[in-house]
């Protein structure tokens, strides 16, 4: 399926993600790399806050066996980003029907030294809650493991074992944690309500 897969369209882009033409997953691909739209999946367990992580089958042709966020793709030109995003979840991990959020973009180039393969790509970040009572349920030949871990550990991960991580992950766990700090952020004048003045005259 990953071979398959390779004859795609992706969405070439420039560097501020205007679309500016198509090719193949293959050509975009090949060294020096083209940039193109992809997405970044993290999907986190409500109750403990941990994301799920994958490890990327043997068989794939850019970073196969480094442990990456939830799930990653492409969309084909035109196509919405959450939509590609729900597709791939289901594809990959069996998840259907998750709700996905933006949280950031990631710009990134890096070459793969084993294969020469190149990653070049305008990433969105999308953030996600496991459903409810749907377990993951991984296609072998996408994804070679699984694990739970807390944004602190994935990041000592990173710091300790960087080869062991696909080279996109630390970049998109910043936007996420960027997201995540925002979301903690008290807002101005939060629970206060004055009333507008009012103009003279009436």
């Amino acid at each position: 399926m990953t071979t398959t897969r390779e004859a795609h369209l992706v969405d070439l882009v420039d560097v501020s993600g205007a679309s500016v033409g198509a090719a193949t997953v293959d050509a975009a691909h090949t060294a020096p790399g083209r940039l193109h739209r992809a997405f970044s999946v993290f999907l986190r367990d409500p109750a403990t806050g941990r994301v799920l992580l994958q490890q990327r089958a043997a068989v794939k042709t850019r970073f196969p066996l480094r442990w990456a966020n939830t799930c990653c793709g492409h969309p084909q030109p035109g196509e919405d980003i959450a939509t590609a995003a729900r597709r791939r979840l289901a594809e990959e991990l069996g998840i259907a029907g998750a709700a996905l959020a933006p949280v950031g973009v990631h710009t990134y180039r890096a070459e793969d030294p084993a294969t020469g393969r190149v990653e070049y790509e305008y990433d969105h970040v999308l953030l996600g809650e496991l459903p409810a009572g749907v377990p993951p349920l991984p296609d072998p030949a996408e994804v070679a493991g699984l694990r739970w871990v807390s944004v602190s550990a994935l990041l000592a991960g990173l710091s300790a074992d960087p080869d062991d991580y696909a080279p996109w992950l630390f970049g998109v766990a910043s936007r996420l944690i960027e997201h995540l700090a925002e979301q903690q952020l008290p807002r101005p004048n939060a629970g206060r309500f004055d009333a507008p003045e009012r103009s003279g005259g009436r």
